[in-house]
Parts: C-alpha cells; sequence; structure tokens
C-alpha cells in the first residue's frame, strides 16, 4: 500500500496556500491510516511477526516433548518453570527474545521507517500533504512503536496460548515461593508484557533517529541493532558500573520485579525514566534532522 493515496492533488513545485485546519486534521488521520496499513501489510514486517509469534511455539513444544526426560525442568531464566505452569511461557518467551530477537525486529522497522521512504523516492511526495514535517514524522514514530508493541504482543500472545494448552494454567508461584491466585497472576504477567512494550521506546527513538540520517534503509537498521548490542556489552563491564544505569538495555529484564511478593514500582519507574531520556534525546534529534534537512530532492 502506498502513501500515494493520502496526497489531494498534483504535486507542484509552487508554494500552495495555507491549509484549513480541518484539512490539515483529515490529511493527518488518513496519513497516520495509510502509514499503519504500510508498516503492517509490508510482507517483511509479516514475516518478523510470524517468526517472533513462532518462538514460544517452538520452546514450547521443545519443553513438552522433554519434560519427562532427564532434561525436564531445566533452562536458563524462566524456562525451568514452564512445565509447571504455561503461565511462565509469557515471561520464558520474552526473556529469551530480548537480547537479539527483538531489537533486531524494531531495528529493522524503525531504521526503515524515514530511510525507506527516501530510498524508494517518496518521502518528497509525502512532503506535499497538508501536514507539516514535524506531524509527519510524529506518524512515523507512531508507525514504530505500533509495530514494536505489536512485536512484544505477538511473542505473549502465542505464548500464553501455547503454555495454556501444554502445560496448563494454574496459580502462579513467585520469585520468593509464595504463591499467588491465577487471575492476580495472569495481572502481573500483562504488566510484564507492558513493561517490555514500554522498554522498547528507546531503540525505536534510536532507529528513527538514524533513520533520518541516510537514504539507505539497511545501514540505518544495522546501526540501530548495533546500539543495543553495545549497550548489552558495556552493561557486562563491571569497569564501567558508572554509566549502567543509563544505559538502553540495562532496564530490560526488570520485568521481572512483576513477580516479587512486594512489585517494585520504583525500580520499574527507574528503568521506564532511562528509556524516557533515550526516547526525549533521540527524538528531538530526529526532529532536528528530519524538519530542517533537505529531504525534498
Amino acid at each position: 500500500m502506498s502513501h500515494a493515496e493520502v496526497l489531494d492533488g498534483p504535486v507542484t513545485g509552487t508554494p500552495t496556500p495555507p491549509v484549513p485546519a480541518e484539512r490539515r486534521r483529515g490529511a493527518w488521520s488518513r496519513l497516520m491510516r495509510s502509514e499503519l496499513r504500510l508498516v503492517f501489510g509490508r510482507r517483511r514486517n509479516q514475516v518478523l511477526l510470524a517468526g517472533l509469534a513462532a518462538v514460544p511455539v517452538l520452546l514450547g513444544t521443545v519443553l513438552f516433548v522433554t519434560q519427562d526426560s532427564a532434561l525436564g525442568g531445566q533452562g536458563p531464566g524462566f524456562v525451568g518453570r514452564v512445565t509447571g505452569n504455561g503461565l511462565f511461557l509469557v515471561v520464558a518467551a520474552l526473556f529469551l527474545c530480548l537480547p537479539f530477537l527483538l531489537p533486531l525486529t524494531i531495528g529493522i522497522a524503525s531504521g526503515d521507517a524515514v530511510a525507506g521512504e527516501a530510498s524508494a523516492g517518496t518521502l518528497r511526495y509525502l512532503l506535499t500533504v497538508p501536514v507539516s514535517r514535524t506531524r509527519l514524522l510524529g506518524v512515523k514514530a507512531l508507525g514504530a512503536l505500533a509495530f514494536a508493541g505489536a512485536a512484544v504482543l505477538a511473542i505473549a500472545v502465542m505464548a500464553f496460548v501455547t503454555g495454556a494448552a501444554y502445560f496448563g494454567l494454574d496459580d502462579v508461584a513467585l520469585l520468593s515461593g509464595s504463591t499467588i491466585p491465577l487471575g492476580t497472576g495472569i495481572g502481573r504477567m500483562a504488566g510484564v508484557v507492558a513493561y517490555v512494550a514500554l522498554s522498547m521506546t528507546g531503540l525505536v527513538a534510536v532507529g528513527l533517529f538514524l533513520s533520518t540520517l541516510t537514504e539507505v534503509p539497511v545501514g540505518a537498521m544495522a546501526a540501530t541493532v548495533v546500539v543495543a548490542i553495545v549497550s548489552a556489552v558495556l552493561d557486562t563491564l563491571p569497569q564501567l558500573s558508572a554509566i549502567h544505569g543509563g544505559l538502553l538495555t540495562h532496564h530490560w529484564l526488570d520485568f521481572a520485579e512483576f513477580l516479587r511478593v512486594e512489585v517494585g514500582w520504583d525500580v520499574l519507574a527507574q528503568g521506564l525514566a532511562v528509556q524516557g531520556a533515550w526516547v526525549v534525546l533521540f527524538g528531538a534529534l530526529a526532529w532536528s534532522r528530519f524538519t530542517t534537512a533537505d529531504v525534498s530532492s
């Protein structure tokens, strides 16, 4: 689906008269719908979502097949808990996807947001729509954020369905050994999913900024993923402990707070504050670049 559908008239090189506010709002709304159709209708993005959704299915199948063997109940992180309660497959799948698969998927979507349009030659046509560059960048950001949320949700939903089918759902044993009712446990898992999704916003902002710097989408995609990888590597170096708290990936695994008797809201708030800082910084850089650069030729 092309953004050309949102254009209201022929493309010209001459200045256009001021556009009424109502028409601008209508153009923005059509542009937003077109952007979402473009993002979720692109075959590559559909394959990425399908691949992420397949991770919990594959993990659950492996655990189901091996649960009665010598390997049953073993695995890193929360994986060993899955066979006792299928609800833990949600946490286990997100835990396994966070280091690379989710950053890769989000890096591809956000890195392509502006650079993909520039590479295809459609960006200059988008600029003829009666919507300011700031709002156009906002549309691109919202599209990338929607895809990031869909990526996390795809993992969580398939993990919930697969875990329930293979292992059933039961009251949730927390990290301390205490048990909470299933309904409360599902609410805690929803909190995990929401926190992980919000933790991806900083990476989306980085990708969007890098996407405004080039007309080569692959370069922006790769650079976005590299930022996440470098952050994770730096986070492992004790010599750099002073900067760990501000690294993009440092708080990604803090979703484990939802599995404690008392949720550490202060820890979660700190993690989200770091993401907010990355969003503000790189969102401002993306805005500054996009609104001042000559991208119409």
